[in-house]
């Protein structure tokens, strides 16, 4: 079989040409280009060199399927987007994990689509990743389980799967934000809002439902006017709150259930000119929000921390980790900036 073309059209180099430059044999350029041991420094600077000159690129996929583990030294990252801070700083603990063993790091977001889902876990398991870790909708358990059947470790982040055997690492949402309440109620908040993300994401109801029960424990009334759910980004979210704040007997303190719709509501707070005047705790953090006036207080997750402990995961069961599945729980920390410790007697 003839020798693949590279983009010029000319034959690309094999590790045989590279054998022939180097003057040695084809097993001494296979245990230099896989990093393998046995072979004397002068002969592996040889081999570099000759690769070097006649512009070798090592065929990774071609090698994992000749190895006896067949493992390829990749890893996929299926998240919510990319783009958001939380997504992005999980992104980077993975990456940094795997980099520490040589592993490569494919991401890609789902936007909260299924569908989207169900194909991404369908890519990467064709692409013969090693292991996947899944910010999972809740909707894909069957092809969550399908990849762990099919021999792919899985572990899922930020929210958890019905699927057994798969690690899982969570926070611990509803104390998170039954301390905000506490926080907004010392401060005598008794009308206070709550606006959240999609109800089918699990974390949009556990953050509910610590909401719900924080007031029960302080004594505060659940006022189901002050409640806007099904909301999914930024504008949705200064949308509702501009709704919120125009009622005859307005919040004096807002929740927000995740950072982009904590963005939305400070954004209309701002342009009413309330921002001083109604009490703002979101959960998650954001950039720049110490920056602020006043501060955005937050109710703190720790990505790096969830990145760092879903790899470790993985690698267990990469390592051999036979063991039933693990449910890690993260604390979550609540960050006084300002904003949630307005009182409530600063009336607008």
């Amino acid at each position: 079989m003839p020798s693949p073309q590279n983009d010029t059209g000319r034959r690309s180099a094999t590790m045989r040409d590279v054998a022939t430059v180097a003057g040695v044999g084809l097993a001494t350029v296979s245990r230099v280009v896989n990093g393998k041991p046995g072979v004397t420094p002068d002969l592996a600077e040889r081999v570099t060199r000759a690769a070097e000159l006649l512009g070798y690129r090592h065929d990774l996929t071609a090698s994992s399927l000749r190895r006896a583990d067949r493992r390829t030294h990749t890893l996929g990252l299926v998240l919510e987007d990319a783009a958001n801070p939380f997504s992005a700083a999980l992104h980077r603990a993975v990456e940094d994990a795997a980099a520490d063993r040589g592993v490569l790091v494919l991401a890609a977001s789902t936007d909260e689509d299924p569908v989207r889902e169900r194909g991404l876990l369908k890519t990467f398991t064709a692409r013969r990743v090693d292991g996947l870790i899944v910010v999972p909708t809740g909707q894909t358990d069957t092809e969550i389980d399908a990849a762990c059947r099919g021999g792919t470790p899985v572990v899922c982040v930020d929210r958890p799967t019905t699927v057994p055997h798969v690690d899982t690492v969570t926070v611990d949402n509803r104390a998170g934000v039954r301390a905000a309440v506490k926080a907004l109620q010392a401060g005598g908040h008794l009308r206070i809002a709550f606006l959240g993300d999609l109800p089918a994401i699990w974390t949009a109801e556990e953050r509910y439902a610590g909401f719900v029960e924080g007031l029960a424990e302080e004594g505060c009334i659940l006022h189901p006017s002050l409640v806007r759910r099904g909301l999914h980004g930024a504008e949705a979210a200064q949308e509702a709150a501009r709704e919120l704040l125009a009622l005859p007997e307005p919040p004096t303190a807002l929740v927000s259930g995740q950072n982009l719709l904590t963005v939305g509501i400070r954004r209309t707070l701002q342009e009413l000119r309330l921002q001083y005047h109604v009490a703002l705790v979101g959960f998650d953090d954001l950039p720049l929000a110490d920056l602020l006036e006043p501060g955005v207080s937050v109710i703190a997750q720790d990505p790096v921390a969830i990145g760092r402990e879903a790899a470790a995961l993985l690698f267990d069961r990469l390592d051999g980790e036979r063991g039933p599945a693990r449910h890690r729980v993260l604390a979550t920390r609540y960050l006084a900036r300002g904003s949630g410790e307005l009182g409530a007697a600063v009336d607008s």
